[in-house]
């Protein structure tokens, strides 16, 4: 029995496939880039000078003694619901 045509001679038959088949074979380069990207690409970023945002905060802040935050703009009082924009 015979080795599979693909590692007996593995550049031949890439350069086969993207000839005959060529939306399979770069969807799979394509593809490929994407764990390769997700290794190489955070270092050069950080090279470059871009920096991650600040993650979006999940709660509200609440004050503590030894943290100073700006004013809350909550009102104060009561809730005024406008006039004429229920369903009825």
């Amino acid at each position: 029995m015979s080795a599979p045509h693909f590692w007996s001679t593995p550049l031949r038959y890439l350069r086969w496939a993207s000839y005959e088949k060529p939306a399979i074979f770069y969807s799979i380069i394509v593809g490929s880039m994407g764990p390769v990207a997700l290794v190489t690409l955070p270092p050069i970023r950080r090279f470059f000078g871009d920096v991650d945002p600040e993650p979006i905060p999940l709660t509200y802040p609440i004050r503590q003694a030894n943290v100073r935050l700006p004013p809350t703009p909550v009102p104060k009082g009561p809730r005024v619901i406008p006039q004429g924009f229920d369903d009825e």
